[in-house]
């Protein structure tokens, strides 16, 4: 008896603890179902019982500075039909047939079938004649919106606005960095009907409308960009370059006001089936290509041997055309030598041994001391994406005749940007400024969201040394291979580069990069302009050539647009006369040097022959003193 009893408790204890674990089991479903799963089966019913189309939010705006808009969109509408939910069906096809220009019968015939829940009538409908439709308060047709991007000015600063893919998130430029502003929150317009797609009662349609994304204003100023994009496409024909870029920068601040190159594209027409060329013209070179910046780069190296008196303004040098370093001869770029010329003469003319001479006397530790300052080794942080560092050799590791090339700048590359930012610096008082392209970031109502402001990251030299630069760089453009940049009548500071280009780390023959650097007033610096043109061809390549004279025209064209009047000197007037290119092919070097002098020519030689064999411009142009010339003496 007693172990029936047992049993029987036992499996009476078991049963009740299966019942506890199934109501238990119960319990926990459904407080899943009730509470965990419960938005989810919400949306789940909601979408079983309702038709819901996407209103695509609005982009928001790319502007200039100036309220010039840049990147817009242009919105475009889709008609639907749901014939559980049409009470007229001729009305329908016959409003919509010659609304849309579709096929009236065709169109009847599928709304009364009854067979698809929902038609497509047409695509990419204008506004007006949605709201033409709308107005007749049609049952069982309705709208969703998309919208497209827009470049109003098409192949117009390309790399810098940057473009959005077939969803419209952005893909590079700014549509990319600024992506998570410019990008709205899509709306939709919710209808609710039954399993079969049938309009439920009176309940209609309700809309959620989207919301825009947000508006970027650039501190780009559409003139001056235009400006420079009329003068790099000049020089990319005339000369037949590889590529020409160019940027324009507030000195005092950081703001980029331009910034363009060529190869382009319409942003409009992207070229998606050739990703290589996309890739290639997509980004800006002037932020993420690295170039040697050859005699711009001598502007940084003047610099720091001024701050740390190492050199005076009539201090003597010689330029026998080379120096002997570590046993090995490096030239200068004029061969035939500059002979004996103080320091101030030495950065007129560009001298390779002056600099030599200078960054010896400055060592290593010091040299990339100042050039850590002037911030040549860390990126900007421009505010565009893909921005890139120079390439240099550790300081560990450089040997004399490494350090004996980086002071006129060879040895070392960078990001034209890199460099400008520098150089800046040694014009500006010694700010290094953080260069931006975004000013502010607004919503519809004008309401400011985020704002940028100019950021300075680091002092590089004293306000002493950054005058001196200043007027020695006025200098070359007055007297110097700046010559061609320089305007009548305004003072402008500058200096020109030329520099080989490698292959596979070997020189490639005939290939170079012309550059320029230049700011404006020299005095008080507010714009500073940078000018590069990569693999010119037709003879000329140095800077003062391709260059420089493009410079010019950009310093010309802001004048004009902001008028600014010119102060003209006698100088001015001297150099503005015209006269007749002699004719030099023939004569000896020194000759044609001579008669070049004594007519205040400033002249690029190349060559190491005695009779002159070429010449820029051609015997009897017409030129003014601002011209630079061009003479060879290697065999035709």
């Amino acid at each position: 008896m007693n172990n029936f009893n047992f049993y029987f408790k036992r499996r009476l204890l078991t049963f009740a603890v299966l019942i506890a674990f199934v109501f238990a089991a119960l319990l926990i479903r459904l407080f899943f179902v009730q509470v965990v799963m419960s938005a989810d089966l919400q949306a789940r019913a909601l979408d079983q019982w309702t038709r819901d189309l996407e209103l695509d939010a609005e982009r928001g705006r790319v502007y200039d500075r100036n309220g010039v808009v840049l990147a817009d969109n242009a919105t475009a509408y889709t008609v639907y039909v749901r014939p559980n939910a049409v009470s007229d069906p001729k009305e329908v096809a016959g409003i919509l047939s010659e609304e849309l220009g579709a096929d009236y019968q065709k169109l009847l015939g599928e709304i009364i079938a009854h067979k698809k829940s929902e038609i497509t009538v047409a695509k990419n409908v204008g506004r007006y004649v949605m709201l033409d439709i709308m107005s007749h308060e049609l049952d069982g047709v309705y709208f969703s919106s998309r919208n497209s991007r827009y470049y109003p000015y098409g192949d117009f600063l390309t790399q810098v606005v940057g473009f959005v893919n077939s969803d419209g998130s952005g893909q590079s430029g700014v549509e990319l960095y600024y992506n998570k502003y410019l990008t709205g929150t899509d709306g939709y317009s919710l209808t609710e009907t039954d399993l079969i797609g049938k309009l439920l009662g009176k309940g209609g349609t309700t809309y959620v409308p989207s919301v825009p994304g947000l508006d970027v204003k650039l501190t780009i100023d559409y003139k001056i960009q235009s400006i420079v994009e009329s003068a790099v496409n000049e020089a990319f024909t005339a000369h037949n370059a590889k590529k020409v870029s160019a940027i324009v920068m507030n000195a005092r601040t950081g703001e980029i006001a331009a910034m363009a190159q060529n190869p382009s594209y319409d942003l409009n027409d992207v070229p998606r089936d050739d990703l290589a060329a996309l890739f290639e013209t997509s980004k800006s070179s002037l932020i993420s290509g690295v170039f040697e910046p050859g005699s711009t780069f001598k502007i940084l190296t003047a610099a720091a041997a001024i701050e740390e008196g190492v050199v005076k303004s009539n201090q003597l040098f010689v330029c026998p055309g080379y120096r002997i370093v570590d046993g090995q001869r490096i030239k200068c770029w004029k061969t035939k030598g500059h002979g004996v010329q103080t320091f101030t003469e030495g950065i007129q003319n560009s001298c390779n041994c002056v600099f030599m001479d200078l960054v010896q006397a400055l060592g290593v530790d010091k040299f990339y001391d100042y050039l850590q300052k002037f911030g040549i080794f860390e990126q900007t942080g421009i505010d565009l994406t893909g921005e890139a560092s120079a390439l240099s050799i550790a300081r560990q590791n450089v040997k004399t005749v490494d350090l004996a090339r980086i002071g006129f700048g060879q040895a070392i590359a960078m990001t034209p940007i890199e460099l400008l930012n520098g150089i800046n610096s040694a014009i500006n008082g010694g700010k290094v400024m953080t260069p931006y392209l975004v000013s502010s970031i607004n919503d519809r109502n004008g309401k400011i969201v985020l704002r940028n402001y100019s950021k300075i990251k680091n002092t590089s030299i004293s306000e002493k040394t950054s005058a001196l630069m200043r007027q020695y760089l006025e200098g070359v453009v007055k007297n110097g291979g700046g010559k061609a940049a320089g305007v009548p009548g305004y003072s402008i500071g500058g200096k020109t580069g030329t520099a080989q280009k490698y292959l596979n780390g070997a020189i490639a023959q005939g290939k170079y990069i012309g550059s320029f650097v230049g700011f404006y007033p020299a005095y008080n610096p507010e714009y500073i302009v940078m000018f590069i043109v990569d693999e010119p061809s037709g003879g000329a390549y140095y800077g003062s050539l391709v260059a420089a004279p493009y410079a010019g025209k950009i310093f010309a064209g802001i004048f004009n647009y902001l008028n600014i009047p010119a102060n003209l000197s006698e100088s001015d007037l001297a150099d503005m006369a015209v006269f007749e290119m002699p004719d030099l092919r023939g004569m000896t070097y020194y000759d044609a040097e001579a008669l070049l002098k004594r007519m205040g020519i400033y002249y690029e030689m190349d060559g190491e022959g005695d009779i002159v064999t070429y010449q820029i411009p051609a015997p009897g142009s017409k030129i003014t003193l601002k011209y630079v010339i061009y003479m060879s003496t290697d065999p035709l």
